[in-house]
């Protein structure tokens, strides 16, 4: 492996693993939709230049009041071409970040924009007393942008393809 596949995350299947047609790994990609998931895989616009789209929209938490109120607005997008020539699927990751104030809430001009992969993790907690009258934390909000790659990367591993990640175009 290189440094630039590390860098982008790339990944080989295992030796062994037989190849499926690419329709098969699209439709697999597709059964990840489900109830149980924070993300939703859907077919990609024109305009997106790819096959495939993962996108996982979330609002942290708000916190203080009134025209103090701050809360995080973040979209994790992974859009995913696949080359069945090569077998494999090229993905682009990307996330914006956006700060909304006030209340109601309205983007305050703080804007963030990242390409490539990037794991964030972002929780917060609070302290409640528990049964044995002792206070515990407790987790009240948890994010983690690997709960989305790591299902769509093993998919496609699965499959016997290769997932390659880019950082510049698809």
């Amino acid at each position: 492996m290189s440094i630039f596949d590390r860098l982008t995350g790339t990944r080989s299947p295992d030796s062994g693993v037989e190849p499926l047609p690419a329709m098969e790994v699209r439709a697999a990609l597709m059964a990840l939709n489900g109830p149980d998931v924070p993300f939703v895989v859907r077919n990609a616009r024109p305009s997106e230049h790819a096959d495939l789209v993962a996108e996982w929209h979330v609002q942290e938490p708000a916190t203080g009041s009134g025209r103090l109120r701050r809360q995080l607005d973040r979209t994790l997008k992974a859009r995913m071409r696949l080359v069945p020539a090569k077998r494999e699927v090229r993905a682009l990751e990307e996330q914006w970040r956006t700060t909304l104030t006030g209340d109601p809430p309205r983007p305050s001009g703080s804007r963030e924009y990242g390409r490539g992969p990037q794991p964030t993790i972002s929780r917060e907690w609070t302290y409640e007393r528990g049964p044995d009258g002792r206070r515990h934390r407790v987790e009240t909000f948890r994010f983690d942008s690997r709960e989305m790659k790591t299902p769509l990367r093993q998919t496609v591993l699965d499959a016997g393809w290769t997932w390659r990640g880019v950082l510049f175009r698809l």
